[in-house]
């Protein structure tokens, strides 16, 4: 059953959450994605299998959350993620894919002392820059300082609204400017056949960050769903290589 809870910036978060020993499991979702999907699922049950807490949650502008996608930022699908993490006490292992992967190295900059573990999954830190504001020609570009937003066609149903403000703000969250450290156990998981995320993206990811034990895995054929069976059992075999399990 979904359960929810209003953040202190008004906006109410749905979420699921499986009692258990810690540390407690955090799963961030991606651009556009949900609660509901394959990883988050998949993860769900396995943590419950492992008698392990777990919650998994809609940002705001997703799912069964409230607000609009397109009144959405990075900074306020950060502010949910912290008071969705606020539900619970103690340690935590965070697995970002996607976005989740950029929201969880900016929690891990806020709270490292309840930092765990982190497992990302085809990470997209500072995507609205080095991705769509670089990709952007020079059509679009005006469209958005005139309009206010610009459609993007995407692989997964109706296109991307994109918005200035989703750029704007992005340039407030980058994590790959300013030196990063990672003081604890660290899994970047990565497909060669991603289309949406390519893995210079990860390579560059472990080169800027700092950590004691970090591991970069290169998938050979995996997209960036990054969810068949192969794909969940080195999610899981992540999570355990880090000492978490």
């Amino acid at each position: 059953m979904t359960s929810s809870f209003v953040t202190p910036q008004g906006r109410r978060v749905a979420y699921h959450l499986t009692d258990g020993a810690g540390p407690a499991i955090v799963f961030l979702g991606g651009f556009k994605s949900d609660m509901g999907g394959t990883k988050a699922v998949h993860l769900e049950a396995w943590a419950r299998a492992q008698g392990r807490a777990f919650l998994r949650f809609d940002y705001s502008g997703h799912g069964e959350s409230s607000e609009a996608f397109t009144d959405g930022c990075i900074g306020d699908w950060f502010e949910d993620a912290c008071a969705a993490i606020g539900l619970m006490s103690g340690p935590l292992v965070l697995i970002g894919s996607s976005m989740g992967g950029w929201i969880s190295l900016l929690v891990a900059r806020a709270m490292p002392d309840r930092i765990a573990g982190l497992v990302t999954i085809a990470a997209a830190p500072d995507f609205t820059e080095d991705s769509m504001w670089a990709g952007f020609d020079a059509d679009q570009k005006a469209q958005l300082a005139t309009e206010g937003q610009v459609a993007l066609p995407s692989d997964y149903g109706d296109p991307y609204i994109i918005t200035n403000r989703l750029i704007e703000d992005g340039r407030n969250q980058l994590v790959l400017r300013d030196p990063l450290s990672l003081p604890f156990p660290v899994r970047f998981l990565q497909g060669t056949a991603d289309a949406d995320v390519n893995m210079t993206v990860a390579l560059r990811l472990i080169d800027h960050v700092q950590g004691p034990d970090m591991r970069l895995t290169l998938v050979d054929g995996a997209d960036h769903r990054f969810s068949d069976k192969a794909c969940l059992d080195m999610i899981t075999t992540a999570v355990a290589d880090i000492g978490c399990v």
